[in-house]
C-alpha cells in the first residue's frame, strides 16, 4: 500500500514538492524511489495520490511528485473525544497509538486523581504533550487516515466536567457500572466523549463530579481492560455499534 505522509497543504495543481522531515524520512528511511507512489495528507479530510519523479536524499531531502487524484473524506457524523487519563510509562503512548488506529476524533489528556504519572506545568509537561501529538501522528499515517485526532492540552476534573456539559453525550468507563455500552443509547450523530479512566480507577469524587455534569458511567463487558487498551475496544465497539463505519 502506498505511504503516508502529512503536509500541511495539499498542492493546488498537478505538481508538488515533499520537503523537511517528512522527505527527509520518505528519501531515507522509507528508500523511496522515482516511479513509486505515495500518498499526502492534510489531516483534515484531504488526501492526494501521487507519482515520485524525483528524490533527493541527505539534510535538504525533498521529493518531486506529480498529483494523479485528489479526493475530500467527510469526518464521521458521530465525533467521538476521547478524555485519556495520564498513564505511567509509555501506556500514555500506547493508549494514544491505538486509540488513533481505532479512529478517535480528538484526544483529551486528563490529569486525574489516581493517575500515577504527573504532568506539571514546564518544560517536562511539554515534553510529555509532545510525545502524545507525535504518537498520534505517526499512528494516523500507519493508519492511511486522512483525519489526524488533535491531542489538547491537558484538563483537570473540573474542565473535564465541564466538557461533559457541553458535548451531545458523555460516557465513563467504569467496570462496575451497570449498563453496558451496548445499552446506553447511543447517539448517531453529534459528539460523544469517552472518558477513561488511570490504572487505580477512577475515584468517588471524580465519578460523582462526572455524573453530575451528566455524563453517565457504562461497561464494556465482563473484564477489566488496561487503561492503554480501553479506549481502543470502545471504539471499535461504537464502530460497530453506530454508522461510524460505514
Amino acid at each position: 500500500m502506498d505511504p503516508v505522509f502529512l503536509v500541511e497543504a495539499l498542492p493546488a495543481g498537478d505538481r508538488a514538492v515533499l520537503d523537511g522531515e517528512e522527505a527527509r524520512h520518505a528519501a531515507t528511511v522509507r528508500r523511496i524511489r522515482p516511479g513509486e507512489r505515495l500518498v499526502l495528507t492534510d489531516g483534515r479530510g484531504g488526501g492526494a495520490r501521487c507519482v515520485v519523479d524525483s528524490v533527493q536524499a541527505g539534510r535538504d531531502a525533498s521529493l518531486g511528485l506529480r498529483v494523479e487524484e485528489s479526493w475530500f473524506e467527510p469526518a464521521p457524523e458521530l465525533r467521538v473525544i476521547v478524555a485519556q487519563a495520564l498513564a505511567k510509562g509509555d501506556r500514555g503512548e500506547l493508549a494514544v497509538e491505538l486509540a488513533t488506529e481505532a479512529g478517535v476524533d480528538e484526544i483529551v489528556p486528563w490529569r486525574a486523581a489516581r493517575s500515577v504519572a504527573k504532568w506539571e506545568d514546564g518544560p517536562r509537561g511539554d515534553k510529555a504533550l509532545a510525545r502524545w501529538r507525535s504518537t498520534a501522528r505517526a499512528a494516523a499515517k500507519q493508519a492511511r487516515r486522512t483525519w489526524l485526532p488533535p491531542v489538547t492540552e491537558p484538563v483537570t476534573t473540573k474542565q473535564l466536567a465541564a466538557l461533559a456539559g457541553e458535548v451531545d453525550r458523555a460516557l465513563v468507563l467504569e467496570a462496575e457500572a451497570g449498563v453496558r455500552l451496548a445499552d446506553a443509547g447511543l447517539p448517531a450523530a453529534g459528539s460523544l466523549l469517552l472518558v477513561v479512566g488511570p490504572e487505580g480507577g477512577i475515584g468517588p469524587e471524580e465519578l460523582t463530579v462526572l455524573s453530575d455534569a451528566g455524563a453517565r458511567p457504562v461497561r464494556l463487558g465482563q473484564t477489566v481492560l488496561r487503561t492503554s487498551t480501553a479506549a481502543a475496544v470502545a471504539l471499535g465497539a461504537l464502530g460497530a455499534l453506530t454508522p461510524r463505519w460505514p
